[in-house]
């Protein structure tokens, strides 16, 4: 098999509002921090699959970021996690719905990979973590304690969680995070986790464990984030994917797809990468939180507001 120069791209959630000069800079030093240590497992020969695991581990581990510790609090004050991992050779999807006092939501996914069943929800997933002996933990951060109270107290007008812990701003946001990475033999997985949206109806499941946010194929992967019941609407990861399978280039699908989102006035990002290395991504939300290695340099889509619905490299 032909070496190939790995790649990659990772989220940290979208919105369709500005942060704060400052928010933006804390998160451009988390991910960049992020994709400098798992672009070196790529180079260092650990496969697509294994490098989306440790950086949806390491966005997890973020408090910054909602998914993992610093997940937000649904309306009963609870934190339900969702997760997905796809292996787009084997095309193998696998993932968990709505799990509970675990570290790693990703974690449960990447075993899952090599079992007959392969998507667990809350109860089910809770139990394969007891198999596992994965450690009871608590997610929850102060930030988004007070959070979930401060909306008790407005008798929960809000819509949902915000997206970046520590910012200033007190309007609603949305976030997931995600991985999508090309290896050095070409494979190509997608990972893509969240704390869901803040405050929904206990039960709700997040586009994050469908292949509609989180989907691979061997011929590219894409990870979403924004308005879950809108990435749903559109099936996005698939559809992008799919497109490049039937033969337009990665750009070209991923342009199509936002356009056909803003035409029907969806609020969703993405990130995609495909077998040839070239890595794209699109908004239609005005924010996308993204870095990405091109196996030269370190980039990001952080003040990234044009009118362009979709940029790539």
């Amino acid at each position: 098999m032909t070496t190939r120069q790995p790649k990659l791209i990772i989220h940290g959630g979208a919105s369709s509002l500005v942060d704060d000069k400052g928010g933006l800079q804390k998160v451009r030093t988390s991910l960049h921090s992020i994709v400098t240590e798992v672009y070196q497992l790529l180079i260092d020969g650990e496969t697509a699959i294994d490098a989306v695991v440790k950086g949806c581990q390491l966005l997890e581990n973020d408090p910054s970021f909602n998914a993992g510790t610093g997940s937000v609090l649904q309306s009963d004050g609870q934190i339900r996690m969702s997760a997905s991992l796809m292996e787009g050779l084997t095309q193998t999807f696998s993932g968990v719905i709505n799990v509970s006092r675990v570290k790693n939501p990703i974690d449960l996914a990447k075993y899952l990979q090599t079992e007959s069943d392969r998507i667990l929800s809350d109860l089910g997933a809770i139990e394969l973590a007891r198999e596992l002996q994965i450690p009871i933990y608590n997610p929850l951060t102060e930030f988004r304690a007070r959070e979930w109270i401060a909306e008790w107290k407005d008798d929960f007008q809000g819509k949902m969680g915000r997206l970046f812990a520590h910012t200033e701003s007190s309007e609603a946001r949305r976030g997931t995070i995600g991985v999508v990475a090309l290896d050095s033999q070409g494979r190509i997985a997608a990972g893509t986790s969240t704390g869901g949206k803040g405050l929904e109806r206990i039960g709700r499941v997040s586009d994050s464990v469908m292949p509609a946010g989180n989907y691979a194929t061997a011929d590219a992967g894409v990870s979403c984030t924004g308005i879950g019941e809108d990435i749903v609407n559109e099936c996005f990861a698939a559809r992008v994917v799919i497109r490049v399978g039937d033969g337009l280039s990665l750009p070209n699908a991923m342009q199509k797809s936002m356009a056909e989102c803003h035409k029907r006035e969806r609020d969703l990002g993405a990130i995609a990468l495909d077998h040839s290395g070239v890595i794209s991504w699109g908004k239609t939300s005005e924010i996308l939180l993204a870095a990405y290695h091109n196996g030269s340099t370190i980039g990001d889509t952080l003040e990234w507001q044009t009118e362009e619905l979709m940029g790539f490299c």
